[in-house]
C-alpha cells in the first residue's frame, strides 16, 4: 500500500498540528478500527483525569489493533478524535501526542470533535481510525 498525503497550499498548513488535509491511498485491505480509550485489556482505566496519559494510551491501543490487521501507524488514512468538552489547550496536548506517534510528514487525515460525554464518565477522548493494509 502507498500512502501519499496532500496539504494544498490554499488551506492552513495543519503538519504540525498532527495530520494531513488529505490524504490518497492505493487499493489495500481496509481496515475500520473502533474507538480507542485508556483501557487496558480488563478495563482499567489509565491516567484518570490525565488527557496526555489517556491520549497516550488510546494511541498505544491504536497501535496494537492495526498491528493485528497486519499494519502500523503508517498504514493509518483517518483519524477520528472525541474529545470530551474540548477546549482550546487540550489542543496542544493532543497535538504533541499526534506528532510523536505518527511524526511530522505522511501523517493521517483527521477529524476532532467536542462532545459532552463518552461511554464511560472517566474516558477524556476516543479515537477511532481506518487504514489501508
Amino acid at each position: 500500500m502507498t500512502k501519499v498525503t496532500i496539504n494544498p497550499p490554499e488551506l492552513f498548513d495543519s503538519a504540525p498540528a498532527g495530520f494531513s488535509q488529505v490524504v490518497i491511498s492505493t487499493p489495500g485491505k481496509l481496515i475500520f478500527i473502533s474507538g480507542q480509550v485508556a483501557w487496558d485489556k480488563n478495563k482499567n482505566i489509565s491516567d484518570k483525569n490525565d488527557l496526555a496519559g489517556q491520549t497516550r494510551k488510546a494511541l498505544e491501543n491504536l497501535k496494537i489493533a492495526v498491528k493485528s490487521a497486519g499494519g502500523g501507524l503508517e498504514k493509518i488514512t483517518m483519524l477520528r478524535i472525541y474529545k470530551v468538552n474540548l477546549q482550546k489547550e487540550d489542543t496542544a496536548v493532543i497535538t504533541s501526542l499526534l506528532t510523536e506517534y505518527f511524526g511530522t510528514s505522511n501523517q493521517p487525515a483527521s477529524t476532532w470533535i467536542s462532545v459532552q460525554g463518552l461511554a464511560n464518565k472517566d474516558f477524556m477522548i476516543e479515537i477511532e481510525a481506518q487504514a489501508v493494509v
